[in-house]
């Protein structure tokens, strides 16, 4: 494992910097189009994520919403947040482009769990923290395995279990799968949303109680 890891690395530093040339006409005009429908916001969205071992580092990714959080003294959902541009490159996966510099860093992978927010630390049980052994991902097992249509608790299982189970061959499955899956837009959407619910305390509780 610890080989492969160290081979992996290599592949993820050239294969990031290759694939940073094709896309970035695709970035540029991503960039556009964002600042055209939604000026008053920054192009990029970094937010503080867990890596590895739970080392933190800001994830890079494009805005998909609107900088308002509220409406006359409403708070808004994501949905209503969120842009017709943004909309579209979440659908497409566009939006993931800009973590191809995580890549690049060293901070993320092509292929591992996914990073999540800071605060969901605080919930994981003993096992699902072992998500962290490892360098996070654009994409992994859970991924393509439901990505938004499953639960936290199968997410959680199928990230351990990638864990586990980490090989090149399981990284290229993992690859054409997520392919597939943006071509065919398939397990995109959550079932009220294209945002998952937070995962809480309370979440963790009920799981606990089962």
């Amino acid at each position: 494992m610890k080989f492969y890891l160290v081979f992996k690395r290599i592949l993820d530093f050239v294969f990031s910097l290759i694939l940073l040339i094709v896309v970035m006409p695709v970035m540029i005009l991503a960039a556009i189009t964002i600042k055209i429908e939604d000026p008053k916001g920054p192009v990029l969205f970094m937010q503080q994520r867990p890596g590895q071992n739970a080392k933190i580092f800001k994830v890079c990714k494009f805005r998909t919403m609107r900088i308002e959080t509220e409406k006359n003294g409403i708070s808004l959902t994501d949905m209503e947040r969120m842009t017709r541009i943004g909309s579209l490159l979440r659908k497409t996966s566009i939006d993931e482009l800009p973590q191809l510099f995580n890549i690049l860093r060293g901070e993320m992978s092509f292929i591992g769990p996914r990073p999540l927010l800071v605060q969901y630390l605080e919930h994981y049980s003993l096992e699902q923290m072992r998500r962290h052994e490892i360098t996070p991902g654009i994409s992994g097992w859970a991924q393509v395995n439901g990505r938004n249509t499953i639960s936290w608790e199968e997410k959680f299982k199928h990230d351990v279990w990638y864990v586990d189970n980490i090989s090149f061959f399981l990284d290229l499955k993992i690859i054409w799968l997520t392919i597939c899956n943006v071509l065919r837009r398939k397990h995109i959407n959550h079932s009220q949303g294209s945002t998952m619910p937070i995962f809480s305390k309370e979440q963790k509780n009920i799981r606990e109680t089962r």
